[in-house]
């Protein structure tokens, strides 16, 4: 063949494209996304799934042009920012989940969103999100689960969603046991109220992004669409029941949060008052000989120890006895 009549090669996939594969009764085989009409031109059962990094509008056009996106799932797809929700255009449903991922002891959140088609699932990351390999691979190795088609990647990538959450949860109650060893050691300083504060803080922004994900899991498993089969269905509920168990640990920890700033301010009170009293005793303590021994700085002439030899010995007894009898006062009301 003269190499005029040679078939340009297939430009390789942009940066932006993490994966783009194709999965099917002869397993997995990456493609190029110039290469998905061909791929889909035959109705084996098979289906693509592309993953995708912050796209540029010109990744996103392509997949709209093979696809048949809708205008405005592509505009939201292209943005961050978008609340968790479910939407249906025409055979596709458009999905978006808030992910989440612990940096430098900060809470990070990004945002997945999904396209799912009858024979394809596309996925657009943004923000702090986690790779979805390993829910790939899950899948890769779960024949059973791969038979399902793209509603089994997408039951996978929102179980990757939710399972990420854990670690976090799970720092967050390692942090509260921590936290309340401080509190109940009477080492008070304010670095244990603004932790409070910080991570209470936390675990709002944290509920903000799953409560609204149960929803959406919700209407999935609830959904007569065909794209989510009843069998994946029961997966997905799986996925259901692990955020609610999440979300349910996380108002428990919220809730203990407020306690503990509760009863962090009740011990300061409760020591301040402490010490209060110690002082007040200790002032009363010194005050009764200060009293006493101030009359003998006045300059009077009748004074008791100058006439008589023991006056001053016994003046110093008094003293001491009145101390000693305020001190057990004090000790026996526990102020000292």
């Amino acid at each position: 063949m003269p190499p005029s009549t040679l078939p340009a090669p297939s430009a390789p996939n942009p940066a932006c494209v993490v994966n783009c594969a194709l999965y099917g009764p002869g397993g997995k085989r990456d493609i190029l996304l110039d290469d998905i009409s061909d791929v889909l031109a035959v109705d084996d059962g098979s289906f693509v799934w592309i993953g995708l990094f912050e796209p540029d509008r010109q990744v996103l056009a392509v997949l709209q042009a093979e696809f048949g996106l809708h205008d405005l799932a592509i505009e939201d797809a292209g943005k961050a920012h978008q609340r968790p929700k479910i939407e249906a255009y025409g055979d596709s449903l458009f999905i978006v989940a808030n992910t989440a991922q612990a940096i430098d002891e900060r809470i990070a959140y990004g945002e997945t969103h999904v396209f799912l088609g009858p024979r394809y699932l596309v996925t657009v990351r943004h923000g702090a999100s986690l790779s979805y390999a390993p829910a790939r691979q899950r899948i890769e190795r779960e024949p059973e689960l791969l038979a399902l088609g793209p509603s089994a990647a997408l039951y996978a990538v929102l179980d990757a969603i939710v399972d990420n959450y854990l670690p976090i949860v799970d720092d967050f109650k390692a942090t509260l046991n921590a936290l309340e060893a401080e509190i109940v050691s009477e080492q008070f300083h304010r670095g244990i109220v603004i932790r409070l504060y910080q991570l209470k803080r936390e675990l709002t922004y944290m509920r903000v992004a799953v409560t609204p994900l149960q929803d959406v899991l919700s209407q999935l498993v609830r959904s007569s669409s065909p794209l989510i089969p009843p069998d994946a269905r029961l997966y997905i509920r799986d996925v259901l029941d692990h955020s609610v168990r999440i979300n349910e640990t996380i108002d428990a920890i919220r809730d203990m949060l407020g306690t503990a700033l509760g009863v962090n301010q009740a011990l300061v009170t409760l020591t301040q008052g402490e010490i209060v009293k110690k002082l007040g005793a200790w002032a009363a303590l010194l005050a009764a000989p200060t009293l006493i021994t101030s009359w003998y700085g006045m300059n009077f002439h009748n004074m008791p120890e100058l006439d008589d030899r023991y006056a001053y010995p016994l003046l110093i007894g008094s003293v001491g006895v009145v101390v000693i009898v305020l001190y057990r006062m004090f000790k026996k009301a526990r102020w000292l």
